[in-house]
């Protein structure tokens, strides 16, 4: 796809080295503005690509560039690092960085819901709930990741401690599938296309739906904004007049969404990302399209919920003050909406 890349071996090199990236990406971020996505196939980060495709960034001027990588915690570590400007990832990452004293801020909320789906093995009938864990091996995209955050919350709530299970990054789509079939995971966390690949085959089941706003309030107590787009606070400072076009181009998406079929709304997205089966991705689609926000906005009380999770296994988060209102902003949500209504 046309502006889309995958980290390449020298980009992950360069971030271990440092300067010299930070140098070249730092001079050429008035020209274009890079954008990193944990798994940029996957249908919870779908408004990005769909951004893309529909020339929306172009309407405003923005020459943006979209970089691939398999997790987000691999993107959160990049925009640390200074390599791109921008991720598309899961909120839950701002207040876990708070917690260890970095800071960044959710601009743009794509999703109420994860959108995530805990499949268990058909070879394991004996997983009947996440208490079931103890003993097996549970995929997650990369240790670190949203997957990881919920996987291990879900443990937790079950009453099982972290040393009763194992947690393995097997990335999504066809790792994660092979993970499944190979028998090394017993369990995994894994969103659309991947979830309808392996229901259509039978090789897993679902044990936690997380696919819907409903869903999830039944699973997590409440709301969870997940898929955003997040850039380091002290960008969000210096960077407002590309911020407010980054967000009126992905805020129209967001309408978009709301207002087409999944049927229209696939035929619009790259057919790479179809995964070989259109049909499947359209059924996928059209069963998680109520994850996504209307308008971008962070939904009432999802920071409250995402904090709550994270407290009740992440031992960075337990017991620390942490600050919601410098985890996400409005600001420039409101006046895309504004100018959309106007219009």
């Amino acid at each position: 796809m046309k502006n889309v890349k995958s980290v390449s071996r020298a980009l992950a090199l360069a971030l271990i080295v440092g300067a010299p990236l930070l140098a070249v990406t730092t001079a050429s971020a008035a020209d274009k503005i890079t954008i990193i996505v944990g798994g940029i196939e996957k249908q919870i980060y779908l408004p990005i690509v769909l951004t893309q495709q529909l020339g929306y960034f172009k309407d405003e001027g923005l020459d943006v560039e979209l970089l691939n990588t398999r997790a987000g915690v691999e993107a959160e570590n990049e925009l640390l690092a200074g390599a791109v400007q921008g991720v598309v990832g899961f909120y839950d990452h701002t207040i876990d960085l708070q917690s260890k004293g970095k800071y960044i801020e959710s601009v743009v909320q794509f999703s109420q819901a994860p959108g995530e789906v805990e499949l268990v093995s058909s070879k394991h009938p004996e997983i009947k709930s996440p208490a079931d864990f103890k003993g097996k091996t549970l995929g997650v995209t990369g240790l670190g990741s949203s997957t990881d955050f919920l996987t291990q919350y879900l443990a937790v709530r079950a009453g099982l401690k972290p040393g009763d299970y194992s947690l393995l990054p097997v990335g999504a789509g066809n790792t994660f599938i092979a993970a499944i079939k190979q028998n090394q995971i017993q369990a995994g966390m894994t969103t659309e296309p991947t979830i309808a690949r392996l229901l259509k085959t039978g090789a897993a089941k679902v044990l936690v739906d997380m696919r819907t706003p409903e869903k999830t309030e039944a699973a997590l107590g409440g709301l969870y904004p997940a898929a955003s787009f997040y850039v380091q606070s002290s960008w969000v400072e210096s960077h407002k007049d590309e911020l407010q076009k980054l967000a009126n181009a992905m805020v129209k998406t967001m309408h978009y969404i709301a207002t087409h079929s999944a049927e229209q709304i696939a035929d619009k997205m790259p057919k790479d990302y179809y995964a070989g089966d259109k049909a499947l991705y359209v059924q996928g689609l059209a069963g998680g399209k109520a994850m996504f926000t209307p308008d971008g906005r962070m939904p009432a009380n999802g920071p409250e919920t995402v904090l709550k999770v994270q407290a009740t296994f992440n031992k960075t988060v337990k017991g620390k003050q942490i600050d919601l209102s410098k985890t996400y902003t409005t600001a420039f949500v409101d006046a895309a909406n504004k100018k959309l209504s106007s219009n």
